[in-house]
């Protein structure tokens, strides 16, 4: 069954400072993909750590917190049928090294560590980033004209 997902995508401080921002944003538009959220935001040291919480005990955490408080993010909310997973497969495998060519990881990166964008991992997932990244009122719902040209709709639902 299909799904309307709204999604987390961080653009990290490598994206933004590489200018790659609009080439990126571009993948999930093209792919049919809408965008209810963006800002470009200085992630305080309080919100990197929150985020990336479960990561607390990992050896890696301190330079990742580091890292995403280096520069400014932008902070995106991706809306559509199944967009946790649609998002993930076109940032590719985590590693630019490993990432397939014509994924966001594999076309833009090469640096296991600085990785270009963060999606959320499951729904669940989104949920709780969402909140931390965005306050109420600043995911919009907007009905958008091209989702009978993206969707079939033909069933009155998404397929």
């Amino acid at each position: 069954m299909s799904t309307v997902q709204t999604t987390l995508i961080l653009l990290k401080p490598d994206a933004v400072q590489r200018g790659l921002m609009g080439r990126i944003i571009d993948r999930f538009e093209s792919k049919g993909l809408q965008i209810v959220g963006a800002k470009l935001m200085q992630i305080p040291r309080s919100l990197a750590e929150r985020h990336y919480e479960a990561h607390r005990s990992r050896p890696f955490y301190p330079g990742l917190v580091r890292f995403m408080t280096s520069s400014p993010v932008m902070a995106l909310a991706v809306r559509g049928v199944n967009s946790v997973a649609i998002c993930r497969r076109l940032m590719g495998a985590t590693f630019g090294s490993n990432a397939e060519p014509g994924t966001i990881r594999g076309d833009f990166g090469v640096s296991n560590s600085f990785n270009l964008i963060h999606g959320s991992d499951s729904p669940e997932a989104a949920v709780r980033e969402l909140e931390l990244f965005f306050a109420p009122g600043e995911v919009v719902d907007w009905t958008r004209g091209a989702d009978a040209w993206v969707y079939d709709l033909s069933s009155g639902t998404p397929e």
